[in-house]
Parts: C-alpha cells; structure tokens; sequence
C-alpha cells in the first residue's frame, strides 16, 4: 500500500485565464493528465497527480485563517494601509509567504471568485470534486463564481446526474479548450477527442445550467486546413451554444512538438492576414446561437472582435473587415503596432500619436510586406 503524501503547504499552478486573474487560486490536480497536445509546452516533462481532498480543504482553511487575520487587521486602530498588510505578512513564516500573498491578492480584488486549476479538475470522482466545492463554498459563502478547465474528453465521461450534482455543488463556469473541431485537425495536433465528443462534453455543460467557455484557435489547421477549421468549428460552436467563445491565436515557441512540423514542412503556419481571413470565416458561420465573443488575449489580431450574438454580430465582425479593406502598407503598420503591443483595436490607426510609434517600430524592425511573417513569428514568442 503506497504511503500517504505528506502536505507540503498551499500550492499554485502555472496557469489561470485571463478573466480569472482576480480570483483565489486552489489547486485541485497537478499538471495535465493528457500532456499530449503539440501547440501547448507548458507541462512536459511534469508529472500529472491529483492532490487528496484533505490536502486542499487545508489550503481553504488556510486562506480563510489569513483572510480573517487581514481582516481582523485592517479594521483595527490604525489599521487599514499597505503597512498593515505588509506587517502582518512579514510576520508569517517563510513557507506561508506564497498562501499569504494570494490571500491578500483575493482580499484586495473582493473575493468574488475562485479557480480550480491546473489543467483538468474535472478528471477527479464527481464525489471528491462535490466534497471540495461544498467546502470551499462554506468556507466562503460570499463567492459568486467556481470556475475551472476541463478536457471534453473528460466531461464526456460524466453523467447527466454527476454534472447536475457539480453543479449545485458550486461549480457555475467551465473553460473547455476546443482549439478546434475539425477532426483531421485534431487528430494532428493529437489532442485526444474528436467533433462528436466537443459536442457531446458541450451540451453536457450545458444542460447542468453550468456556464461554459469553449476556446479557439485561429491558425490551428495551418495554410492546408485553415477553412476546415474554421467550418468545422464554427458548426461545433453552434450546436453547443456556449455562453462565452474566446479568441486563443495560436503561438508556436521552439520547445513544442509543432515547431518540429513547421522545420519539417509537415505543418505550414499561417501568417496574419490569412489569419484574419480564417478568423472572419469562423465568425460569419457562427448562427442561431446567444453567445458572447472575447478576444482577451495579447496574442489575437483584434481585441476588439468583442460582442454578444446574434444582434452585435455586425460589430464583432467590423475590424476584421475594416482591416481587409485597408491598402497592403497599412495593413503591414497595423501588423506592427498590434504585434509591438502599440495598437490593441483597428481604430488606434486614426490616432496620430500611436500611429507614430507605430511607423517608428516599422522602421526600427526594418519590416516590409516581404519578411512580415517572419518578423510576426518573431515578436510573437517573445509573449508566451
């Protein structure tokens, strides 16, 4: 019989998305249970482990201990300052300190929400993750929003009944990496399900009145699939009707799989302006769906892709098509202020300042239309 982990204190994951950047993190499992997918490096190499129950009810009862003692201290005399909060972590033992500054990150953005990390929560037993949110939500009943990632291939396998108890439990959004939904697509990239299983997991979500954020991926089937994809996907989307669809460009970093297909010729990236047409081809056969499209990340052409459908549709499609109006150099100064981080809507070409720093990166980077999709492959490993 194995022996018992030891715990080792409040533990954090590597990642959150961005809508949860104010939210208490708990971790719930380590790693990823698939670890497979060529787009994504962030656990190779690490161990997938799911962390007993006990273990994270004593993260909880941990940082509601620190949350009473920083709210305790910023109501006494003299209290209520950054002094206060750095005193009273300065007082914690060094193996407190990383519990204690989520505490006080929790503590200072309101307490609202709560993320299960790392990248599947939803592969432990129903039971377990029923006991935890019970628990975290007796510990904070003032909490409005559990949240977590999940494989479809994971939801999948859990009953109607299960998602129901889920979800009274407290669990009320889910965020589903699709990527895509075109089957030869998913099968290259080795992501380990297939259209019919997104749908199914989808609906399943949705059906236990749980929100739910189904991610894609401009740029996933590169130049030989980049139709497929958006086709494909847009048709998942529709018939899962998700509350939120956001916006992930891909990224491909030297250290995952996928970079070996682009040295080998095996995949074919594309560049940003077949990008666009991709990303405005997935949009325009969005139909009969009421979600919410977000475009929060520095990697998306056009943060301002951002509405609700069906009635903003005209508005969400806009810059895109405002862009591919555009003559070939403007085009190329707006690639550059978007990609240096000067520009984050299409409208930000109007403005004289912007537009300067704009034309100045364009110089200082030498870009032409020429080498513009090896200065973008450039810029863009430097965010990730």
């Amino acid at each position: 019989m194995p022996t018992p982990e030891i715990y080792q204190g409040f533990e954090l994951g590597p990642i959150r998305p961005p809508s949860e950047a104010q939210s208490l993190m708990l971790r719930i499992t380590r790693n990823c249970p698939w670890n497979k997918c060529k787009f994504c490096g962030l656990y190779k190499g690490e161990t997938f482990s799911i962390r007993s129950v006990e273990h994270v009810k004593q993260d909880i009862d941990t940082i509601r201990q620190m949350i009473d003692e920083i709210e305790q201290g910023m109501t006494q005399s003299g209290g209520g300052s950054r002094r206060t909060l750095f005193e009273l972590q300065s007082a914690r033992p060094a193996t407190d300190q990383l519990a204690y500054q989520m505490a006080v990150n929790w503590f200072r953005s309101g307490m609202q929400s709560i993320f299960l990390q790392d990248a599947n929560t939803l592969i432990i037993k129903p039971d377990d993750l029923v006991t935890i949110l019970n628990y975290a939500r007796s510990a904070f009943p003032q909490v409005e929003r559990i949240t977590s990632y999940a494989r479809s291939h994971s939801i999948a396998r859990i009953s109607d009944e299960d998602m129901t108890r889920i979800a009274s439990a407290g669990l009320n959004r889910i965020h589903v990496g699709m990527e895509s939904a075109a089957d030869q697509v998913l099968a290259f990239i080795k992501k380990g399900v297939d259209k019919k299983t997104h749908i199914v997991a989808g609906q399943k979500v949705k059906r236990a009145g749980i929100e739910l954020s189904e991610y894609y991926m401009p740029g996933l089937g590169g130049i030989e699939f980049s139709s497929e994809h958006a086709l494909e996907s847009a048709d998942a989307i529709n018939q899962i009707d998700p509350d939120f669809i956001r916006i992930r460009t891909l990224a491909i970093p030297e250290q995952v799989e996928l970079s070996n297909d682009v040295r080998s010729g095996a995949f074919t990236p594309c560049g940003d302006l077949q990008m666009a047409d991709e990303l405005l081809l997935f949009l325009d056969n969005l139909q009969g769906i009421s979600s919410t499209i977000k475009s929060d990340h520095i990697l998306n052409l056009f943060q301002d892709v951002d509405g609700r459908l069906p009635e903003e549709k005209e508005q969400i499609t806009a810059p895109i098509r405002t862009f591919q109006l555009l003559p070939p150099e403007e085009q190329l100064l707006y690639l550059v202020g978007r990609r240096t981080g000067i520009f984050s809507r299409i409208e930000d070409l109007n403005d004289t300042e912007l537009r300067r720093h704009a034309e100045k990166a364009r110089a200082a980077h030498r870009v032409t239309l020429e080498n513009l999709e090896e200065f973008t492959a450039e810029i863009v490993k430097r965010y990730i």
